[in-house]
């Protein structure tokens, strides 16, 4: 009588959340990181089907723990918000994330960066933009033919998937990247800025609001006591009138 065999059972597959590399190597590269997922996502705000993320690890084969990329903000069309400690492609429904944003420092080496174009490439991301602030070099790749084509002209170029445009400026740190309603994408001290500055505009406004009836309240106080004086007067002298009647006098 024989027995049968069960096969050994395989290992569960770890795709680690962290890769242990930094975000960023400095202030410059983090503030930009920071600027770019953020604005991205004030535009989708609105939108439950599109999934925001920066510095997270993205796994696009089931299996295949090494073969990973954590893009500095990735954009995924289709998929819905929410947490996640990493971007696994077989559980996102087979899609790959369409436009890609990196932000260079000055440690990103060029064997890095090809390293990170051919994955980008090789996974189906549509859209792929390198920026580097501290010379305010502006790359972008689009899709064509199953490659990442590089973008002839960036200044004025509107992402076709985001619908952002980009302008890049003269020298380090100058690049301004307007949202499809033409507002510019700010960091989070302008924001903080111009939360504080709308603050105090509707503080004076309050201000001057409350003094503006305080005003008016204090007219008509004034006018009732200036009503209520000339009823007295016109009250006194009647009684005087009636006084001198009373007399044999008639008043005039």
């Amino acid at each position: 009588m024989s027995t049968a065999t069960q096969p050994p059972l395989r290992p569960a597959v770890e795709y680690p959340d962290s890769d242990g590399n930094p975000m960023a190597e400095n202030t410059l590269q983090f503030q930009w990181i920071v600027t770019i997922k953020e604005g991205v996502e004030a535009v989708y705000w609105h939108d439950p089907d599109v999934f925001v993320a920066g510095d997270l690890l993205w796994y696009p084969v089931e299996g295949v723990p090494t073969e990973r990329m954590a893009p500095d903000t990735l954009i995924a069309f289709g998929r819905p918000k929410g947490r996640r400690g990493s971007y696994r492609q077989w559980e996102e429904g087979g899609i790959a994330p369409q436009v890609v944003f990196e932000v260079l420092s000055p440690g990103n080496r060029a064997a890095e960066l090809q390293r990170k174009f051919d994955f980008y490439e090789r996974y189906g991301v549509e859209e792929y933009y390198i920026y580097d602030p501290d010379t305010g070099d502006l790359e972008g790749y689009l899709r064509r033919g199953g490659r990442l084509r590089k973008i002839d002209r960036m200044d004025g170029f509107v992402s076709p998937r985001l619908g952002i445009r980009f302008l890049p400026g003269e020298g380090a740190d100058n690049l301004t990247i307007l949202g499809p309603d033409g507002e510019r994408f700010r960091s989070f001290q302008e924001l903080n800025q111009d939360y504080h500055a709308a603050a105090r505009q509707t503080e004076e406004v309050t201000r001057q609001r409350d003094e503006a009836a305080h005003r008016a309240e204090e007219a008509a106080r004034q006018a009732e006591e200036a009503a209520r004086q000339r009823d007295e007067q016109a009250r006194r002298a009647a009684a005087y009138a009636a006084k001198l009647r009373e007399l044999g006098i008639e008043p005039d």
